[in-house]
């Protein structure tokens, strides 16, 4: 019985207080979307940054600076990516109702 008072009165502060202005679908995406962006500037810089001499390191430099700037975005779907689906259960059988 605690658990289903808990339940009601969390459900109805929720309801009361949640902010009715704000999408928060939207709002969580472009915070996710502004951390990846940052993370990918700070790795590329940091990569960037160490001093190389040689032909080979500067090469290797801008390989992984490019690869990394053109990763998948955070706004591609688990279906645009090419990872092989999760097979379905197969469907209930007639018998069973």
């Amino acid at each position: 019985m605690f658990i289903l008072r808990s339940a009601f009165w969390l459900t109805i502060a929720f309801i009361v207080m949640a902010p009715k202005t704000v999408d928060l679908g939207a709002a969580a995406q472009d915070f996710s979307s502004q951390a990846m962006a940052a993370g990918e500037q700070l790795i590329v810089g940091q990569i960037l940054a160490d001093k190389c001499t040689s032909v080979q390191c500067l090469g290797g430099k801008a390989l992984v600076a490019t690869v990394i700037s053109s990763s998948p975005s955070v706004d591609a779907t688990m279906q645009d990516s090419s990872i092989t689906p999760i097979p379905f259960p197969r469907p209930r059988p007639d018998w069973m109702g």
